[in-house]
């Protein structure tokens, strides 16, 4: 069967049931998003209709004021218009991302098969503490503990010492990786590799024929590795936020 990328839209929905906030609420054109100390992902604000005012932004700045969040936008594709009115009103870019899928029998191929990576419905204790030296903390935990679908920790060893974790959840046919932290001292062994391989296996077996995560647009080592195991690029997102006066 042939493999057909999703619509970056998909991803989208994707991104928000993997790595779900505490909540959502509508407010005008807007969705926000209460985080929980989970990080931006969960915390931001994104359009799910196209047209806005300026009364509408200035309405959503007052309930994440209210949430006690910080005044931060998420832009995706299509959302040049918010974009540029965010930019008039002081918001500054950050952490522009990519957002890859590809098969994920790609990714298994390269399953150690339990040999240097096993996986646990929940964070455990020994992970927990790889998260915590690449400043994941409780809060994000707390957001993978929240995910209802088919869901896995992944944790990778090396010279048999825990050496990576990793997050992966499920929304229906597509699997999408999140949290993946390597200790320094491991890195550039292979491991990384190994850990998608097992993830793309776990993937198959949860009914996910597509694999997706998303990185940071300027980590070229990582999106050379995703490339090579034949991801490709279907979307991105960037962030606006406005520093608190």
């Amino acid at each position: 069967m042939t493999w057909t990328p999703p619509a970056a839209h998909r991803l989208y929905g994707v991104n928000d049931t993997s790595w779900p906030p505490v909540a959502t609420v509508k407010l005008g054109p807007f969705t926000l998003r209460r985080g929980g100390g989970g990080g931006q992902r969960v915390s931001s604000t994104s359009l799910w209709q196209d047209e806005f005012s300026e009364a509408d932004i200035e309405a959503a700045e007052t309930a994440m004021e209210g949430m006690g969040q910080p005044h931060l936008f998420m832009i995706r594709d299509n959302d040049q218009a918010l974009d540029a009115a965010l930019d008039d009103r002081g918001y500054f870019i950050k952490d522009p991302v990519t957002l890859f899928a590809g098969p994920s029998a790609n990714l298994a191929e390269h399953d150690p098969k339990g040999l240097t990576v096993i996986d646990a419905p929940e964070p455990m204790a020994v992970m927990a503490e790889i998260w915590e030296t690449g400043g994941i903390g409780a809060g994000r935990l707390d957001v993978m503990r929240r995910a209802t679908g088919p869901k896995a920790c992944f944790l990778g060893r090396t010279d048999d010492q825990p050496a990576g974790v990793v997050y992966v959840g499920c929304d229906k046919d597509i699997a999408m990786m999140h949290a993946l932290e390597i200790l320094p001292e491991f890195r550039r062994k292979g491991l990384a590799l190994q850990m998608m391989g097992a993830m793309g296996a776990w993937a198959l077996r949860n009914g996910a024929q597509t694999f997706s995560l998303v990185v940071l647009t300027e980590n070229d080592a990582a999106c050379g590795l995703y490339e090579k195991l034949g991801m490709v690029k279907v979307g991105q997102y960037h962030y606006r936020k406005k520093e608190a006066l």
